[in-house]
């Protein structure tokens, strides 16, 4: 396979499957230069994701119990 025909696949390929970047550009140190909107946009998404994670935690130290005994 040519260079040529490789890089048309590899196009086509993207455009049919919706891909628009490559997903482990954020999750591993690479030596490209990355947009700042991007590295923000991570760190947010990052933080979302320990905030949901903390707040799962949470909830299973301090679970609800709805069987709770009747005073006397």
């Amino acid at each position: 396979m040519s260079k040529t025909d490789y890089e048309t696949a590899i196009a086509l390929f993207l455009r049919t499957n919706s891909v628009t970047r490559c997903p482990t550009v954020c999750a591993v140190p690479t030596q490209a230069i990355v947009a700042e909107t991007d590295r923000a946009a991570y760190r947010d998404y990052v933080a979302m994701k320990e905030a949901a994670r903390l707040e799962r935690l949470k909830t299973l130290r301090h679970p609800v119990h709805y069987w709770s005994p009747l005073p006397m």
